[in-house]
C-alpha cells in the first residue's frame, strides 16, 4: 500500500498569515512594516516566540537577519533553509515576503506533528531590510552576506528622518554576531508570490523559478537650448523634449524587435526648466531593461549606446550613462527539478519561469544551492494594499516546498 502523503494544515497556514498581517495592518487590509521600526520588531518578536514554542533555537547575525533552527539527527550537517523577509513597503500587501517565512514555520510544524526527525537541521530565515523601503538599497542584508554590498556603507544608509541603518539596528535589539550569518546550506528555498500576472492568466498553480533575470539601467541626458516658446521659429529650436520623445520612440521600435520576453521601462523623466512658456533645454530620463539571456541584454545596450547618434532635427547633444546592471542568476538545477517533481506528485500544474523582480534568493544563490517557488498573484498586484493570493494557492505553494524538503531529508 502506498504511504499517505504528508501535507500541511491549510487552515493553520491562513491563521498564521493573518496573525502577521495584524502586525502593521492598514485600514485597507494591507500592511506597513518598514524594516527595524517598532512594528517590524513586533513581527520579529512574534516570529521568535512561535519558533521557540516549536523547540527551535533562534539566533541573529550582525545585520539583524534571524535564523530559527530545528535540530537534525546530524546537527553538524549543512541545513535545509527556507525563508524570505518580514519587512514591507509602505501600504504594502499581506503576502509579500512573509509568505516565505511562514512557509518555513508551517513546514516545521508539519514535521513536528508527524514526528518526522530530519537528518539535517532545518532553518527558517528572516532577512533584514529586503524591501529597501526605509533604508536603500533593497535586499540589503543578503547583499552584505553574499559580498555584493559593503557592510560599512550599508550601516550609513539613512531613512527620511536621518536615522542610519546602523543606529536603527542597534536600537532594535537584533544586532547579533557575524558568526551567525548563513554560511552553509544543503539547500535554500524561497516561496514568494509572483508579483505579476502570468500564472493567473495561464491558470497555472505553481511557478518553478529557474533564474532571476539580468538587467541594465541607463540614464539618457538630452541637452538643447531654452528660448521663448512664442517667438522662436520651429526650425530654429534646439528642443530637448522633442528629441527625448524621438529617442523614446526609437527605443520602443528597436527593442520591440528583440526577444518577446524582454521587458523595458522608461521609469524617470526630468524636464528643465519645466515651464510652459519656455522651450526645454534639458531632459534626463532612465531606461532599464530585463532579460535572462546575456546576448539580449547586450543587444539592448547596443541600442541604448546608439542613441547618442540620434539627435533629430534639433541637433541636441545626447549622452548615455550606465547607472548599474546585474547578471542573470540561475538557480540550482537539481533543486529546480526536485520542485517540479513535487508539483507532479501533488497533481499541481506548473511552469518554469524567470523572476523579473529581485529576491534574497538571488544573492544566496551566488554561494549556496538555492531555488524559488512562485504562487499566483491576483491581477498581478503587489506592493499595494489590494495584493492578494488565494489561501488555496498559498497552501499549494507550501505543500510543494514541504515535499521537496521531505525528499531532501530522505523521507519518502
Amino acid at each position: 500500500m502506498q504511504k499517505q502523503k504528508v501535507l500541511i494544515n491549510g487552515e493553520r497556514l491562513k491563521d498564521t498569515l493573518e496573525e502577521f498581517a495584524d502586525i502593521g495592518r492598514t485600514k485597507n487590509n494591507g500592511v506597513t512594516r518598514l524594516a527595524l521600526t517598532d512594528i517590524d520588531i513586533q513581527a520579529r518578536n512574534h516570529f521568535r516566540s512561535v519558533c521557540e514554542e516549536l523547540g527551535m533555537t533562534v539566533k541573529w547575525d550582525d545585520m539583524g537577519s534571524m535564523y530559527a533552527t530545528l535540530e537534525g539527527v546530524d546537527k553538524d550537517s549543512p541545513p535545509i533553509v527556507m525563508g524570505s523577509h518580514l519587512d514591507s513597503v509602505e501600504k504594502g500587501g499581506r503576502f509579500d515576503g512573509v509568505l516565505g517565512v511562514v512557509t518555513g514555520l508551517e513546514v516545521v510544524r508539519t514535521l513536528v506533528e508527524n514526528n518526522i526527525k530530519p537528518q539535517v537541521p532545518i532553518v527558517i530565515a528572516n532577512f533584514t531590510n529586503e524591501e529597501g523601503a526605509r533604508f536603500e538599497p533593497s535586499m540589503m542584508a543578503s547583499g552584505v552576506m553574499s559580498g555584493r554590498f559593503d557592510k560599512g556603507m550599508m550601516l550609513q544608509s539613512t531613512d527620511k528622518q536621518g536615522i542610519t541603518f546602523g543606529e536603527a539596528l542597534k536600537a532594535s535589539g537584533y544586532e547579533g554576531d557575524k558568526a551567525n550569518r548563513l554560511q552553509n546550506a544543503k539547500a535554500f528555498i524561497e516561496l514568494h508570490i509572483e508579483q505579476g500576472p502570468v500564472l493567473e492568466n495561464e491558470a497555472t498553480d505553481i511557478g518553478v523559478v529557474e533564474c532571476v533575470v539580468g538587467m541594465c539601467c541607463y540614464e539618457i541626458e538630452v541637452t538643447g537650448d531654452s528660448d521663448h516658446a512664442g517667438t522662436t521659429p520651429m526650425p530654429m529650436r534646439r528642443d530637448a523634449l522633442f528629441v527625448a520623445n524621438h529617442l523614446i520612440n526609437e527605443i520602443r521600435e528597436k527593442m520591440s524587435k528583440l526577444d518577446s520576453d524582454l521587458v523595458y521601462t522608461i521609469g524617470r523623466m526630468d524636464v528643465s526648466p519645466n515651464i510652459h512658456t519656455v522651450i526645454p533645454n534639458k531632459v534626463v530620463f532612465t531606461i532599464e531593461a530585463r532579460h535572462k539571456e546575456v546576448n539580449t541584454i547586450r543587444q539592448v545596450e547596443n541600442i541604448i549606446q546608439g542613441l547618442t547618434e540620434s539627435k533629430g532635427k534639433e541637433k541636441c547633444e545626447v549622452t548615455a550613462t550606465k547607472l548599474w546592471d546585474r547578471d542573470t542568476v540561475w538557480f540550482k538545477e537539481e533543486l529546480v527539478e526536485s520542485l517540479e517533481n513535487s508539483c507532479t506528485s501533488l497533481g499541481y500544474t506548473f511552469k518554469r519561469m524567470p523572476s523579473g523582480a529581485g529576491h534574497d534568493a538571488q544573492f544566496i544563490a551566488t554561494y549556496l544551492p538555492a531555488a524559488m517557488v512562485f504562487v499566483p498573484s491576483v491581477n498581478g498586484k503587489s506592493h499595494a494594499e489590494d495584493e492578494l493570493t488565494s489561501w488555496e494557492d498559498c497552501e499549494k505553494g507550501v505543500n510543494v516546498v514541504l515535499q521537496t524538503v521531505l525528499d531532501l531529508i530522505g523521507h519518502r
